[in-house]
């Protein structure tokens, strides 16, 4: 696709943004530096001034008639201190926009990561992992480009050009003139090529996401890459996605890295003919040129085509940097996750007559704390109840996977559901969480809808042991610890107990303060579950989901894990997602789902007496065999 044809949004609201979003925090430092921007052009423009009065008022009259060097000495001593003073403005603008942008990227960054922690499951389901990352990576660097180089080098430049043009009008008119059509001539120049560059640059930083995105996805299948001999495979998919990002940046590259030659050719015409045309004029003395002027004009002339230069060569930073922070804020600006909850989980204790209070320690007895429209509160208490009353979802409001869930879990049941991959198994353990909104019917925890339940305290009354398992990095104590926060190392290890991970850890070099990094990978698969078992059962919540938990463990281990899972579950709701039939056997309640319908429910021994479709998983025959 030809960037040119594709319509884009134009870079001038994005930088406006990035000029608010700099500001925003520091008004007082950024007037600052405009203040030493403006001190340091005048500092120049007054050196270049002083070449006038340095030929006329000072070496020609030497030069005829000799005489007094001390006014001449004098005038050079003030210049330098004029120079000096202009030192010092530039080292500090420059040294406090380091401040601005280097601050302005700190708090970018922590907007950033906030605005992902508040994004739904969804965006992260429909957005490639590695491209995500490349926005924290190389499009917030872009933007550090511009606030700490590009954007004071422009304004510098452009304070440059209007104290300059000023001061070119007051020399001479017809130079001027001159001047001005070679730098409209610059300008087309300038806007023609970066024009052309500027869709170049979207498409780069674009390819430049998909290149991470396909790096960090090969980092993670290495092994699978390995085992199926897809080196090669693997490599050609990268040089296509290579050649994509070469192509890019070259078309983008191309245009803009011209620019500043021909702007700086441009202004080397422009000497010459300012050159020239003010020769004639001083040598017949027309306008009052003198010579001086001359000299401070034709300096004037490249100081005032210079930052038109500088800016043309900027320009390439600048839109690079304008197509990195449309994808910055593109992320900002996704919806967070809603949440319209108002119902809180509270700390709670039994009063003498039944009734719960809330109180602040914890107790151990949690309640939902429902306030009513009348401005009434009643506390219920957290006892991990489960019904879905004819439940519709789909991922895509087209089309739904599963169709009129009906199901309920009494406090303390074992609900197992089993059924081919794809089924709908994982879907409705996602929506007790509120991981997606159902699109139809009511879930209902504890008698109260959960949509009237704020997501924070409904997950937090539920623990979660997944398929795939994911450790942070830290120790092994800090990992099971992430269940709850603030639980004693001794309750850490009674989960851990409870889970059968304690005789292992303890082989650990470090016991439970080994350090754990790139996922746990130097543990085994069974071993990095157990633990995750172990995280759940710290958390010690009413309702369980358990999403093959024990499935990456061998058959001893599972053997002890299923005691510990036994012991974990007892007196909680628990929801059980199994392929391997035989770790549900002994549930209250079996549901056999099929293309997102529940099509047999029953315990164990009642679904085999049917010889249906659990029958068929269970023994793998045919049914009617």
């Amino acid at each position: 696709m030809n960037p040119k044809f594709e319509k884009r949004p134009s870079p001038g609201p994005t930088l406006a943004r990035v000029l608010r979003y700099m500001i925003h925090s520091y008004r007082f430092q950024f007037a600052v530096v405009l203040i030493c921007i403006l001190g340091s052009a005048l500092a120049t423009l007054r050196g270049t001034l002083f070449l006038q009065s340095l030929i006329d008022d000072y070496i020609l009259p030497l030069a005829q008639s000799g005489g007094d060097f001390g006014p001449l000495a004098r005038a050079l001593v003030s210049l330098a201190c004029v120079y000096a003073a202009g030192i010092l403005c530039a080292y500090g603008y420059n040294r406090i926009m380091v401040n601005i942008s280097q601050g302005t990227m700190r708090r970018l960054r922590v907007e950033l990561f906030t605005r992902m922690e508040s994004l739904p499951i969804r965006y992260f389901d429909t957005n490639a992992h590695g491209d995500i990352m490349s926005v924290y990576t190389n499009d917030v660097d872009t933007l550090r480009q511009l606030m700490s180089q590009s954007l004071p080098q422009m304004i510098n430049s452009g304070v440059t050009i209007a104290a300059t043009f000023i001061s070119m009008v007051a020399l001479n008119i017809p130079l001027t003139l001159i001047t001005l059509v070679m730098v409209a001539i610059m300008l087309m120049a300038a806007s023609k090529l970066g024009g052309r560059s500027a869709a170049y640059f979207a498409h780069q930083q674009a390819d430049l996401g998909k290149v991470n995105g396909y790096i960090e996805e090969m980092m993670d299948g290495q092994k699978v890459v390995k085992v199926f001999c897809h080196e090669e495979k693997s490599l050609e998919g990268f040089r296509q996605l290579n050649e994509q990002l070469r192509q890019s940046a070259d078309n983008a590259n191309k245009f803009a890295n011209i620019l500043m030659p021909v702007n700086a050719n441009l202004g080397n015409i422009s000497y010459v003919l300012c050159a020239v045309a003010g020769a004639a004029l001083a040598l017949n003395g027309w306008g009052g040129l003198t010579l001086g002027a001359l000299v401070s004009f034709l300096t004037l002339n490249k100081n005032f085509t210079q930052p038109v230069t500088q800016i043309s060569q900027q320009l390439n930073s600048v839109v690079m940097a304008m197509a990195g922070a449309q994808r910055v804020f593109d992320l900002m600006d996704q919806q967070p996750e809603e949440d319209k909850g108002y119902v809180t989980l509270v700390n709670a204790k039994e009063n003498a007559d039944g009734t719960l209070t809330e109180c602040a320690e914890r107790t151990g007895l949690w309640a939902w704390k429902h306030p009513h429209h009348d401005g009434t509160l009643t506390y219920t208490r957290l006892q991990g109840d489960v019904v879905f009353n004819h439940v519709d979802f789909g991922y895509d409001e087209r089309k739904l996977v599963l169709h009129e869930i009906d199901l309920f879990a009494t406090p303390g049941q074992k609900i197992a559901f089993v059924g081919s991959t794809g089924a709908g198994k994982t879907t409705i353990t996602n929506l007790i969480n509120r991981f997606y909104d159902i699109a139809d019917g009511k879930i209902r925890y504890d008698g109260i809808n959960i949509n009237k339940i704020k997501k924070s305290d409904l997950r937090r009354s539920l623990g979660m042991v997944l398929q795939d398992t994911h450790l942070f990095t830290g120790t092994v104590m800090e990992n099971i610890r992430y269940g709850r926060l603030d639980a004693s190392d001794e309750e850490c290890v009674a989960a851990a107990k409870l889970a059968g991970a304690d005789r292992f850890i303890r082989h650990l070099p470090e016991g439970y303060n080994t350090l754990l990094t790139g996922d746990g990978a130097n543990l085994s698969q069974g071993q990095r579950q157990l633990l995750a078992i172990a995280r759940a059962a710290v958390a010690d919540p009413p309702v369980l989901i358990l999403d093959e938990a024990t499935s990456s463990i061998d058959t001893r281990t599972e053997a002890l894990v299923q005691q510990g899972m036994d012991a974990l579950m007892t007196g909680r709701t628990t929801f059980v997602i199994a392929h391997r039939l035989s770790t549900v056997k002994n549930a209250d309640c079996i549901m056999v789902l099929e293309q997102g319908r529940i099509i047999e429910r029953g315990t164990h021994d009642q679904l085999i007496a049917q010889k249906g479709r659990y029958y068929q998983l269970y023994t793998g025959n045919a049914i009617g065999a």
